[in-house]
């Protein structure tokens, strides 16, 4: 009797200790390796919580003591109703809206943090599409998803050098930086927008871009598919958002779900994906959103959008769409290759944010190239806080930054390697970068796939000779490319240019397309309404998106936020036709001008105003060893802003072109005639044009976040722009000249043939005789005069 009571005891512990939610969902993946310390975490809140080995309950809630599934997903466990934990069952415990209860237990800073980054906030985004509509706010980011304001400044993530900077980076740049935030506007009606088509931004909005952030689960489209809130990033999906793990209730042929139930985070978080293990957030998964606007996600992978479906598979089927999309394969970035994930390099208040509103990225990354790199004269730990993000148009100064000794408390959550060398690594901005250490002269990245990389900063790679001829011109000799150029305006060889944004929304159909925005909001218990039934949230309008061509080749330069010359690419260039309930245009290819554009008074703009376009200063995020060639800025009318070829090859946009049976002096025959292009009244420029050539007047926004966004100044094009220097020697030859005669004869005579190598040894040697020849004969002269002088002196000095 008395064993029989022991066993009895035992077989209830054994009971006590079972996962439940194994009963149905047995084989699924535990959601961190069971050896983990955070699964370790886990199991103490079910222990204390009554279910001892029920780590299910810890992120979803439910009732574990049910028999039956609808039981089971309704309520949750009593301990979490007076302490943290889930308050209900939640399906989706990532969700921003309730990850405060779960995530929120463990990493309460990045969680209380989501709501104000931009990846909640969409705030650059919003900003740009207000701009591109007229400039609804003018420079001020007043606008998010949700509105709030910041909290207390005592509370911002990071070091306290780190919280001084952004203080005094939100006083310089206010706009950039608010305080509080407006929630954006509804979706307006068909009958609203007929009395200001402009209103219709908010249809375009709604529909179109907020469709990304992570208080939303997105679209379904092949490779869209994510998860929500923390599981954004940190939950992998596959393109086609299929299940491929062992849970039996999980419809492995139904698509919007993810691919194994696992987190994916730092390099000491492992994955099992049938028979492989990885580390680090994949790459594809920041491309569920990063595909549009810069594109810096597909691009980082080297993948080009077009228009066109080639290759053909196997059974003749044409390339399948990506994001909607299809694509090229260009260089990929060298970091990439390298196998680098985006984490790598972005840190956890670029991807989590600090708690704070910024209006767009520049306000966001706290990292610069340099901070690994540093500069040819100085290590990373050399340079000044704040190098190469000034947000001024001067190199700054001031002491060494050194390294960091320590970390933040919120830091050491992620992976930290046990080698800490001789310290980490700062930003920009003041923080330390956990995976990079200085090891003698050397960085050492401790990748979050696994591997480790050790780095050459370019002062070493210097001292050792391992830079080339062309680099140490580019990079050392001339001194304005360092202080003035972000390094991946030379070493970013192609990047996405999508010109011209042709924009239709058209309202006379009724309800065409959900408001994502709103169906994000309509939450319980963390899922959202877009998750199920996007029907629900209709609105009035259809927006439609076309463009008018695309390039990828050697991007046109301007000044970017931080004052430096950066890449430069299509941003919102808004050509906006809005087709009102009666069907009729109310705006047809509607491009808005500005009178006023704040800049730092280095250009002018033309005297009918600025156009609403905007180009868009930009890291592409394709960067290779090689860089770009001096002649593709320094002989280029694109570089410095004039337009692809001068823009020369484009027609008049401002007025319509009709293709029919015409005359000779094109007088169009028939009478029953479509406008082949129908004219875009406010453009006079084809879309690649920032400054007019004759006037040097700036004719489209350059950037519209930051003070300093503006195209490049007149001084500094003429810096660019070496156009015609073949002309400076060829058209100033003198004809007839017997010196010059008698070597071309002599050359012809000898058969010498003035190859590309041949020209550069003759404008060596011209530059060298010229340039002695300059110095030398003032040297002569002085000479001359000198003696003379002395000579007279001396003849006084006899006769005296």
């Amino acid at each position: 009797m008395k064993y029989l009571s022991l066993l009895i005891t035992l077989f209830a512990i054994s009971l006590y200790a079972q996962n439940t939610c194994l009963t149905c969902h047995k084989g699924i993946e535990d959601i961190r390796d069971k050896n983990s310390r955070m699964m370790q975490e886990i199991l103490k809140v079910a222990d204390h919580a009554g279910y001892k080995g029920n780590d299910c309950i810890v992120c979803h809630g439910g009732n574990p003591d049910a028999t039956d599934k609808e039981t089971a997903h309704k309520g949750t466990v009593t301990y979490f109703k007076t302490h943290k934990g889930p308050k209900a069952f939640y399906p989706y415990p990532g969700s921003a809206w309730i990850n405060e209860n779960t995530c929120g237990m463990c990493h309460p800073k990045q969680v209380s943090a989501q709501w104000n980054n931009l990846m909640a906030t969409e705030q650059g985004k919003i900003h740009g599409a207000l701009w591109g509509f007229g400039a609804k706010d003018g420079y001020n980011h007043s606008f998010t998803n949700y509105g709030g304001s910041n909290p207390d400044p005592h509370k911002r993530l990071g070091t306290e050098t780190y919280k001084k900077y952004m203080e005094a980076l939100a006083k310089k740049e206010p706009q950039g930086f608010p305080k509080t935030t407006k929630e954006l506007p509804p979706a307006p009606t068909a009958k609203e927008v007929e009395k200001d088509p402009s209103l219709s931004v908010y249809t375009y909005l709604r529909q179109e871009c907020l469709r990304c952030h992570t208080g939303g689960k997105g679209r379904k489209r092949r490779g869209d598919y994510r998860g929500l809130g923390c599981a954004s990033c940190h939950i992998p999906y596959s393109n086609a958002g299929l299940y491929e793990g062992n849970d039996p209730t999980i419809d492995k042929k139904e698509d919007g779900h993810m691919l194994v139930h696992t987190i994916q985070s730092s390099r000491k978080v492992k994955v099992q994906i049938h028979d492989i293990n990885f580390s680090g957030v994949s790459v594809e998964t920041c491309t569920t959103c990063h595909n549009r606007g810069k594109r810096i996600g597909v691009s980082y992978q080297g993948l080009m959008e077009t228009e066109y479906k080639a290759t053909f598979d196997e059974h003749g089927n044409p390339q399948p769409k990506l994001h909607t999309k299809r694509y090229l394969h260009l260089t990929e970035d060298i970091h990439y290759t390298k196998g680098m994930l985006c984490q790598d390099c972005h840190t956890s208040n670029d991807l989590h944010g600090d708690g704070f509103y910024r209006g767009a990225n520049l306000g966001a990354v706290e990292i610069e190239c340099q901070d690994c790199h540093g500069t040819m004269d100085k290590y990373p730990w050399e340079l000044p806080l704040g190098y190469g993000d000034e947000f001024a148009t001067n190199p700054k100064q001031g002491k060494p930054r050194g390294v960091a000794k320590t970390l933040p408390e919120y830091l050491k959550q992620g992976f930290v390697p046990k080698d800490k060398g001789d310290g980490y690594l700062l930003t920009a901005r003041g923080n330390p970068f956990p995976k990079a250490i200085k090891k003698g002269n050397s960085v050492v990245m401790y990748l979050a796939s696994g591997k480790t990389v050790t780095l050459k900063p370019l002062k070493r790679l210097k001292l050792e000779g391992q830079i080339s001829k062309e680099g140490v011109v580019a990079m050392g000799e001339i001194k304005s490319h360092i202080d003035r150029l972000e390094c991946y305006t030379c070493h970013a060889t192609w990047a996405p240019q999508c010109y011209g944004c042709h924009v239709k929304i058209d309202y006379s159909e009724g309800k065409q397309n959900p408001d994502y925005l709103a169906a994000s909001k309509a939450h319980k218990n963390g899922v959202t309404g877009e998750v199920h039934d996007l029907k629900k949230f209709l609105v009035d309008g259809k927006v439609t998106e076309t463009r008018s061509y695309l390039r990828w080749e050697d991007p046109a330069l301007s000044q970017n936020g931080e004052g430096r010359i950066s890449p430069t690419i299509p941003g919102c260039q808004v050509t906006l036709t809005v087709i009102g309930k009666d069907g009729k245009a109310l705006l047809q290819n509607h491009i808005w001008k500005y009178k006023h554009l704040e800049n730092n008074g280095t250009i002018e703009i033309a005297k009918d105003g600025v156009n609403s376009i905007v180009m868009s200063p930009v890291h592409p995020h394709t960067v290779s060893k090689k860089s770009r060639s001096c002649e593709s800025c320094h002989a280029s009318a694109k570089a410095p802003g004039y337009g692809i070829h001068s823009g020369k090859y484009f027609s008049d946009p401002s007025k319509t072109t009709i293709v029919d049976l015409m005359t000779a002096d094109k007088q169009v025959l028939p009478k029953q005639v479509d406008e082949q292009i129908p004219a875009t009244p406010n453009l006079k420029y084809d879309y690649s044009v920032m400054v007019d050539e004759k006037t040097g007047r700036q004719v489209q926004t350059v950037g519209d976040h930051w003070k300093l966004s503006q195209a490049l100044d007149n001084e500094t094009r003429a810096k660019v722009d070496r156009r015609g220097m073949c002309f400076s020697c060829h058209k100033s030859i003198p004809k007839g000249n017997l010196a010059v005669s008698a070597m071309t004869h002599a050359a012809q005579m000898a058969g010498i043939k003035v190859d590309k190598q041949e020209h550069a040894n003759i404008l060596h040697k011209l530059l060298n005789i010229g340039a002695w020849v300059q110095v030398l004969i003032p040297l002569l002269i002085g000479l001359v005069i000198g003696w003379w002088i002395f000579r007279r002196t001396q003849k006084r000095k006899d006769r005296s």
